[in-house]
């Protein structure tokens, strides 16, 4: 099945990719490695998801937060690739939540992220992967996440 097919199959919709908030690129390629910059979790509406995990917002929206950071990322990906069957797979994620000073739940947050990027993408989604707390994201953005993607070795020529 197509990630596109599994997109729609599981009724997700990816929001616009977003307009870089700086000076950097949102992928950088090297070789057969894409590095995806830090993504923020928009929702289809176009607003972000706001708040300290623990202290403003639940855990569980946190959670949901860092679906959203996987489908905003995806549409990152989706724009610049063309096409997401490109993708072999998710190397290595870095997952970072605004958090209130005593939140210890940081990985099972950072899971609304890897969970998504497995029922998308199958073994191929689950990355190694780290999940830290923050003092602050910009915007006060809940959930944060960068990645690196390794292409499929068909796609690796053609970009």
């Amino acid at each position: 099945m197509s990630i596109e097919a599994k997109i729609q199959e599981l009724n997700l919709e990816l929001p616009e990719a977003p307009k870089p908030g700086g000076i950097y690129n949102p992928v950088v390629q090297v070789e057969d490695m894409l590095y995806i910059s830090g993504h923020g979790p928009v929702k289809t509406d176009g607003s972000m998801h706001k708040g300290r995990v623990g202290e403003e917002i639940t855990e569980e929206q946190g959670v949901e937060a860092a679906r959203a950071v996987g489908l905003t990322m995806l549409a990152t990906l989706k724009q610049y690739l063309g096409d997401l069957n490109r993708i072999d797979r998710f190397v290595k994620v870095l997952g970072m939540v605004n958090a209130a000073p005593d939140f210890k739940h940081h990985p099972q947050v950072i899971n609304g992220f890897s969970d998504l990027m497995v029922q998308i993408f199958g073994e191929n989604g689950r990355a190694a992967r780290s999940a830290v707390g923050m003092g602050s994201l910009p915007g006060n953005i809940s959930v944060e996440v960068e990645a690196i993607v390794l292409l499929k070795k068909e796609a690796r020529a053609s970009i």
